[in-house]
């Protein structure tokens, strides 16, 4: 290839590091949503840790440890935040606020903006996973073997791009940045209790309706790739239900999303 034709594809590079550099600083200049962000995962595995220790495994817990399946779930619920929630709200906001009109009249390509967050929530995501499972370490949960690696990238990865794209598609829905925080938790709580997430549920017909929605999925895939039992990791039937939900969220999100503020 010509260096004339170098030029365009060094340009969308640039164009995409400089959005993900102005995320990153974006979000570090707010300490409160990054406190809450990394600590709050991070409690509440210590608070687990000192209940429940390492432990041996369980029946209950799907034949891991109390705590081993909590550095899972609780792994997922701080992707959802970074992926899900904080996503959908600050999109909101900045949609009312005309931040999302101001950068549509830019240079940027959409594409750019987009892959830009989702770079940014994926490294959240995956910070934030380190220190669970690093605190889970502290108390005792055996670290998943050199094998389990491209299954855990391969599950946060996709996770991370899913429910980005939900977040995307909930944030088009939703009229005003007030309303934003209800609607996003009213969705999300019902899901993760359903899902198994603070305890484990042996419903048949729950588990059934849970396994159809994207939370529960992503639990297993997560107990999957971080389990010690042998295989490669990859749980490929909640990697498909991840998939069809990340790719419904991305058609609502290209048909319904809006750069300009609702009229009230």
């Amino acid at each position: 290839m010509s260096a004339t034709g170098h030029r365009p594809l060094r340009r969308a590079h640039a164009l995409l590091w400089h959005q993900i550099r102005y995320e990153q600083l974006s979000f570090w200049r707010n300490p409160q949503s990054a406190f809450f962000t990394f600590v709050f995962p991070v409690v509440v595995i210590a608070v687990f840790g000192a209940m429940f220790g390492g432990g041996g495994t369980d029946p209950y817990f799907y034949g891991l440890s109390a705590l081993g399946y909590y550095v899972a779930t609780i792994a997922a619920v701080s992707v959802l935040g970074s992926c899900y929630s904080q996503l959908a709200i600050v999109l909101a906001t900045r949609r009312q606020n005309g931040i999302l009109k101001r950068v549509r009249a830019t240079p940027l390509p959409a594409w750019a903006y987009f892959l830009g967050l989702l770079a940014h929530c994926v490294m959240l995501s995956v910070v934030d996973v380190l220190l669970i499972v690093g605190v889970g370490r502290l108390y005792g949960v055996p670290l998943p073997g050199v094998a389990r690696w491209p299954a855990i990238v391969v599950t946060l990865v996709l996770g991370a791009a899913c429910f980005c794209a939900l977040g995307v598609a909930v944030a088009s829905l939703i009229r005003n940045a007030e309303a934003a925080p209800a609607v996003v938790q009213l969705v999300l709580f019902p899901l993760v209790f359903i899902s198994g997430t603070y305890l484990p549920i042996h419903s048949g017909t729950v588990n059934q309706v849970a396994d159809a929605l994207p939370v529960r999925p992503f639990n297993e895939a997560l107990l999957g790739a971080l389990a010690q039992h042998s295989g490669s990791g990859f749980v490929w039937r909640s990697l498909g239900v991840l998939l069809v939900w990340g790719a419904a969220g991305a058609v609502v999100a290209v048909r319904r999303f809006r750069w300009d503020p609702r009229p009230e």
